[in-house]
């Protein structure tokens, strides 16, 4: 290996999530790598974990519905670390419309975001893992694969439960582990959307009633369990599905 500390690349590294993943790595000393479509977001975030952690972040500008972008990526940190111990494949998108008004592009931008990126990232490391043996993988799945919602969001996050089973039986010949974390919703610009203050109120109240709990599931949360997949702790589970949710996994659609 090229580099001396471990190389944790987060998907979505701009949004909120994403930056809470990569800010969680940087403190335990991995170097970073930040993938996401909004440059702007991806130069600030970068900039804050940095000049909080000391640790070296980089942000690259990547299209992950894109493949190729995906694979060129990939070999970037191939050829300046020669590693990869950690994916964490969080970008996302979630069209909400209903059945009756979903477009096929809506549809097929959820897909190629939400479930043929993180196969194209793993696809993409496959050289690096064969060559080291070692990484985690850790896919941001959603309570909806089991309670239902917008179609075209749960129906992608329902294949990323289906794509992590079967990356766990391929990828653990290789010596490499992969699992799914799912949350139930977190407070985020990306969960409000383009609802109106009211709307969010009301969205907020009823799936705070879901968790037996009585309470929303913070980013810490989520990521204290991404934390744990993507460690040594869980070096012997993989093919999971570990729901973030305070018990709303046992409840219905809101």
């Amino acid at each position: 290996m090229k580099h001396n500390h471990p190389v944790a690349v987060v998907t979505g590294g701009a949004g909120a999530l994403g930056a809470a993943i990569g800010r969680r790595f940087a403190e335990n000393g991995d170097t970073i790598v930040l993938l996401d479509i909004d440059s702007e977001g991806l130069d600030s975030t970068v900039a804050a974990i940095t000049a909080d952690t000391g640790r070296p972040v980089i942000g690259r500008v990547v299209d992950i519905a894109d493949p190729t972008a995906v694979a060129a990526a990939v070999g970037a940190i191939d050829d300046e670390f020669g590693r990869l111990d950690r994916l964490v494949n969080n970008a996302a998108v979630n069209h909400r419309a209903a059945l009756s008004d979903i477009e096929d592009e809506l549809w097929d931008r959820s897909m190629a975001v939400n479930l043929r990126g993180p196969m194209a990232l793993c696809r993409a490391a496959l050289p690096i893992w064969t060559r080291t043996g070692v990484g985690h993988v850790v896919n941001i799945g959603s309570r909806t694969w089991q309670s239902g919602g917008p179609s075209a969001y749960v129906a992608s996050k329902a294949g990323v439960v289906g794509l992590t089973r079967s990356l766990a039986l391929e990828l653990g010949r290789l010596g490499i582990t992969c699992n799914a974390v799912a949350p139930s919703m977190v407070v985020t610009p990306f969960t409000r959307g383009e609802r109106t203050d009211t709307e969010f109120d009301r969205f907020v109240e009823r799936h705070t009633s879901l968790s037996p709990l009585g309470r929303l599931a913070t980013a810490d949360d989520v990521v204290d369990a991404v934390e744990f997949l993507a460690s040594a702790k869980a070096r012997f589970v993989t093919g999971e599905v570990l729901h973030v949710c305070g018990g709303a996994q046992l409840a219905a659609a809101p």
